[in-house]
């Protein structure tokens, strides 16, 4: 199954992005005041996100994730290393 493989992908690169922008770049904007950090990694993961909520829909439909995975899956996106506790789940369904 492409679409759960690449939503996997996905997955992992919008932990990192939601990481970065938390622990890096939030940091270098409010103590060094470097503006630009949060603009560069806030569209940077915006992208991902929605690249997230995409290719999400498109695997739930194609593996027939169940409801709780679903929520599990959205709400661990929201949550820092979230996205990184549900890796072995989506690999599952591979």
């Amino acid at each position: 199954m492409k679409s759960v493989k690449n939503f996997g992908l996905i997955n992992t690169m919008e932990g990192y992005s939601y990481l970065i922008l938390l622990f890096i770049a939030m940091p270098l904007k409010y103590m060094l005041g470097i503006v630009i950090a949060t603009k560069i990694a806030g569209m940077l993961h915006g992208v991902l996100f929605i690249a997230f909520v995409i290719l999400f829909t498109i695997a739930s439909k194609e593996a027939k994730f169940s409801m709780k995975d679903n929520a599990l899956f959205f709400i661990a996106s929201l949550i820092p290393f979230g996205t990184f506790y549900t890796k072995k789940k989506i690999c599952a369904y591979k």
